[in-house]
């Protein structure tokens, strides 16, 4: 069908009004948009609502969790049983090391559960910290597809190493029941859950605090590697600190440190019958919700810069 033929002499204002009626139709109306509530794609908002949609996604959040912890445990033949064995052959080589060669076990009372916490639970620490600091690369093709917090991707880490935690804690408790050392249990070993919560709250925050240093800088992620290794030894993992004693610099450092407050609370409440006192409470809690803090405002500060080539 050939387009019709307008005469030589036809006006603008019928030329217009054919141009309608072919291609709008007669029922044409115009709105008019105010763009007074409009915003740019991907423009940060505000600290309320950002954290008011990671609440929203929590669901999402939790079942992608769950889906990358059952997708990692098909790729190996023993699967989810590697998530126990690990720490163990991990204490099992410190034991050797440091408790045999090196018998940095003296003056330590039940030297085998005092490493088997300090290996379980600073391994944690550190899939936290490794896994949420390569959150943001390691997610760049979805950060690039869809429109979300991207702080879902650090606290989605936190959120898978804390259902494997749950498999490594069951190994935990019956490796120290099971020792020939005996410990003393006490009503304090209820205090162990609030302890782990605090260093729950700390990993989150460093994983999101790291995940946007490492987004800047790739070279972060090599950093973050070395530094784990000088915090496990500064941890007092598998050595006692009372070595320290004549080095209050040393020992103050030691004692600043979080991971230190989180292995010796838990040592304290699980195998010697000790509750910890007022001034581990508040170093632990403190570091916890300052980390949070600002791990936080730090990572939504930069919102807009993630998934940039």
């Amino acid at each position: 069908m050939s387009a019709p033929m307008l005469p030589r002499d036809a006006s603008p204002a019928a030329t217009s009004d054919l141009f309608n009626v072919l291609f709008d139709g007669p029922d044409v109306r115009t709105e008019v948009v105010s763009t007074g509530r409009l915003r740019p794609v991907g423009e940060r908002p505000s600290l309320n609502e950002y954290t008011r949609q990671l609440w929203q996604r929590r669901h999402f959040l939790v079942a992608e969790a769950r889906a990358k912890v059952t997708a990692g445990t098909r790729e190996t033949l023993l699967g989810t049983a590697w998530l126990i064995l690990k720490p163990v052959l991990d204490g099992l080589t410190y034991y050797l090391v440091f408790g045999l060669l090196l018998q940095t076990d003296r003056g330590i009372r039940n030297f085998l559960g005092y490493l088997v916490i300090g290996v379980f639970m600073f391994s944690f620490t550190s899939r936290c910290v490794t896994g949420g600091a390569q959150s943001i690369a390691t997610g760049r093709n979805m950060i690039r597809a869809f429109a979300f917090p991207r702080a879902s991707l650090p606290i989605a880490v936190i959120l898978r190493e804390l259902i494997n935690m749950v498999w490594v804690f069951l190994a935990m408790i019956v490796l120290i029941y099971s020792l020939p050392e005996p410990e003393i249990t006490t009503w304090r070993v209820t205090l162990v859950p609030l302890i782990f919560a605090l260093q729950v709250i700390f990993c989150t925050g460093l994983a999101l605090l790291l995940a946007r240093w490492t987004a800047a800088v790739p070279d972060v992620k090599v950093i973050v590697q070395f530094a784990m290794r000088l915090w496990l030894y500064g941890s007092a993992v598998f050595f006692s600190y009372d070595r320290f004693l004549s080095h209050p610099t040393v020992l103050n450092l030691m004692e600043a440190n979080p991971m230190f407050r989180v292995l010796d609370m838990t040592r304290d409440c699980m195998l010697y019958g000790v509750t910890p006192d007022t001034t581990s409470w508040l170093v632990l809690g403190s570091w916890a919700f300052g980390m949070l803090a600002v791990g936080y405002v730090v990572f939504w500060r930069a919102e807009e810069s993630y998934g940039r080539a």
